[in-house]
């Protein structure tokens, strides 16, 4: 289908009646940004390549010249609609309201915690937002694509060019007046729309509340992450967990807020939120994990339970591993429970379980239940350096 053109004095009549519609459909921001090649992501992506600095982390890595041109997903791309959907607006007011939502027995001694942004599932609620804009521009015959969460853009730095936000030394976008608790998705089109004629200028100032207050020190400067030490990364990489990071871990099952937790433009904005809609606080909330039920479910449920995460592979072990981190960390090595579960995977098939097991079990204090040797050397490797007793 050949596509419609936009005359110039229905041009930016055009654009707000888009951006007006984005707005009326839930999305909190919106902004137009020009398609073109995203040289400047593309450069820090393959600067931070060169430097390691991703540590086998793909996502908009695998492939930056698709994932800084728009022109790869639609060659015939003129304009990129970003939308910002604010999950601090969607969540509860207080604890006792999270509780009374949560998709967990909240009198489980053994929680673990989950970062906000998959607290629900944001991104089909983004998606679905931005699709009714999509169908508008369909309608008056545009093409148009909606790219959210799939590693295809940059969105960042779309919304940046867009004039949403600046980005702050912990490299997420800070959303002018807003902070940075938003999930990000933008639309690629062939309409020629008039886009920001401004970038919004840095709003940190000499704050560095993000970097000092990292429990692993991965903000190695302003802006840029060391994914070799993220625990947010260290989560959902397969292999061995960093035995460096494991402690600094603490409860910590998918994700990690620390840095937004402490970024003033965010947690002013929390504060004053607007109230969700009553549509939105019928949503589910996943605020927390159970690691006992972790450990004790079989791979169909994980992946019923958790299948929105990202899941290395597929594979549930994945977050078994990570129970058996947190276990070490929070368990009670008087509770019968944890001692019946750690000397299960301490006999695992599983090497890479069985190592992790070993952490967890010394972590504990609770050595007698180590095995004296191993015929995987990963698990020698445990049995030859356990942690100091918790």
């Amino acid at each position: 289908m050949k596509s419609a053109e936009v005359s110039p004095p229905d041009k930016e009549q055009y654009t707000r009646s888009l951006l007006s519609l984005g707005g009326q459909a839930g999305l909190h921001r919106v902004g137009v940004a020009r398609a073109e090649v995203l040289h400047r992501a593309r450069r820090a992506l393959d600067e931070r390549k060169s430097h390691g600095l991703h540590n086998q982390m793909q996502f908009t890595f695998r492939n930056p010249s698709r994932s800084t041109d728009p022109h790869k997903t639609m060659p015939s791309a003129k304009s990129l609609i970003v939308g910002a959907l604010s999950y601090a607006s969607l969540l509860p007011e207080n604890l006792n309201e999270i509780y009374g939502r949560a998709e967990v027995d909240i009198s489980d001694r053994y929680l673990a915690r989950v970062a906000r942004y998959v607290w629900s599932d944001y991104y089909a609620q983004l998606k679905t937002m931005l699709c009714v804009v999509a169908d508008r521009l369909n309608e008056d015959g545009f093409r148009s694509i909606v790219l959210a969460d799939d590693n295809s853009i940059v969105d960042r730095e779309v919304a940046y060019q867009a004039g949403l936000g600046w980005f702050g030394k912990n490299s997420n976008l800070l959303i002018e007046g807003a902070g940075s608790y938003f999930v990000l998705g933008c639309i690629v089109t062939d309409a020629d729309l008039v886009v920001a004629d401004r970038v919004v200028e840095d709003g940190c100032g000499s704050c560095r509340r993000c970097l000092d207050n990292c429990p692993t020190n991965a903000i190695v400067a302003p802006g840029v992450i060391d994914a070799n030490r993220c625990l947010s990364w260290l989560l959902q990489k397969p292999g061995v967990f960093d035995s460096r990071f494991r402690v600094a871990l603490g409860d910590r099952i998918y994700g990690c807020d620390d840095c937004q937790e402490v970024c003033p433009p965010t947690v002013r904005f929390e504060r004053k939120k607007s109230p969700s809609t009553d549509r939105e606080r019928d949503k589910p909330i996943r605020a927390f994990a159970s690691i006992l039920g972790i450990l004790t479910s079989d791979d169909a449920t994980l992946l019923k339970d958790f299948g929105a995460w990202y899941i290395a592979g597929r594979d549930p072990k994945w977050l078994r591993r990570n129970a058996l981190i947190i276990l070490g960390n929070i368990g009670d090595r008087g509770d019968g429970r944890v001692a019946s579960i750690l000397s299960s995977y301490l006999s695992h098939r599983d090497a890479v379980l069985r190592a992790h097991a070993v952490w967890a079990t010394a972590r504990l204090g609770l050595n007698h239940l180590l095995p004296k040797s191993d015929a995987d050397e990963l698990v020698t490797a445990e049995l030859q350096s356990l942690p100091d007793v918790r």
